[in-house]
């Protein structure tokens, strides 16, 4: 038999972890975030100590020691290769930059993190720091970064809206702005690299700990991108990416099939309710809640007023 849709339950960063955090994803999507400063809701998550569970209490890492491939498909089971958050930047959020595959595995023994981010909602002004202006080397990055406020003025800021799409590969530098909520597709991976927590203490005095001369190690100081295009691939179904680790697909409005891939699990998060059928079941999935939709899994019928599809990309 196929595996039916698993509905996630997220697992959540707060309080000191996520200083930055709000409470947006309550008022939002109704969760029962566990603080005013939640910052991240894990949807779906391997990470130890942060892992999404099933309806029945099961982790993701149980789920795939019972299913395994049937799960997950060829080759993507251990380690589990995505992590799904929706996130919520009250407040801006530190200055950083992640390692690639390479870095990561050699100096943390870890994956190394490419993400993006879809923006759904920015208050008027938001913006993002997303990568540094032209002509910054690594010299003038790190002198700055070690004086402190100096990093500010090589920073590269752009405006954001709700609906768009940026791509962070390995090694690009970014923060996310004030007054953000946004969907994050990533590696399964927790590596971050702090230049610059624009000079924040906590209730001790305390700044919170920087990594500067690795993140300048691991930085492309010529990673400059704009906001993704996206195209549409059927009525009501456009594709956002098609990158190396992933891909992303926005549904609006969208009555249609979507098969099983057998060769991959994806997620599928709700912005607005949205329902899943199949042979002999139905998933009603609320806003803001993400099904595990698994390889070895039913063909859906799906309707979609809004959602977003992600999956681990078959190379």
């Amino acid at each position: 038999m196929p595996i039916a849709p698993i509905l996630m339950t997220p697992a959540y960063r707060f309080g000191a972890a996520t200083p930055w955090g709000g409470e947006a994803l309550r008022s939002m999507f109704r969760k029962d975030i566990p603080g005013d400063r939640t910052g991240e809701a894990l949807e779906v998550s391997a990470i130890p100590g942060l892992e999404s569970r099933d309806p029945a209490g099961s982790t993701l890492p149980e789920l795939i020691e019972k299913y395994g491939e049937r799960l997950t498909g060829k080759g993507f089971a251990h380690p589990f290769p995505l992590l799904l958050k929706l996130l919520d930047a009250k407040d801006t959020l530190s200055v950083q930059v992640h390692p690639n595959d390479d870095y990561a595995a050699r100096v943390e023994g870890k994956l190394g993190k490419t993400e993006a981010w879809h923006i759904l909602f920015a208050a008027p002004g938001a913006e993002l720091v997303y990568g540094v202006k032209a002509g910054t080397d690594k010299e003038s990055l790190l002198k700055a970064s070690q004086a402190g406020a100096a990093v500010e003025g090589l920073l590269r800021r752009v405006k954001v809206r709700a609906g768009e799409t940026y791509y962070i590969p390995a090694g690009m530098v970014h923060a996310i702005g004030a007054g953000i909520v946004l969907y994050e597709i990533q590696q399964s991976s927790d590596v971050t690299y702090r230049f610059y927590d624009w000079e924040r203490k906590d209730k001790n005095g305390n700044k919170r700990e920087l990594h500067i001369q690795k993140a300048v190690d691991v930085t492309d100081v010529n990673a400059q991108l704009d906001a993704a295009a996206e195209t549409e691939v059927e009525k009501g179904r456009f594709r956002l990416l098609d990158e190396h680790y992933f891909g992303l697909d926005r549904f609006q409005d969208f009555e249609g099939d979507l098969p099983a891939d057998p060769r991959r699990f994806a997620f599928f998060t709700a912005v607005k309710e949205c329902r899943l059928q199949w042979t002999n079941g139905v998933l009603r999935v609320p806003a803001g809640r993400t099904a595990l939709l698994p390889a070895d899994g039913y063909g859906l019928t799906v309707s979609a007023p809004g959602a977003l599809l992600a999956y681990p990309t078959v190379l």
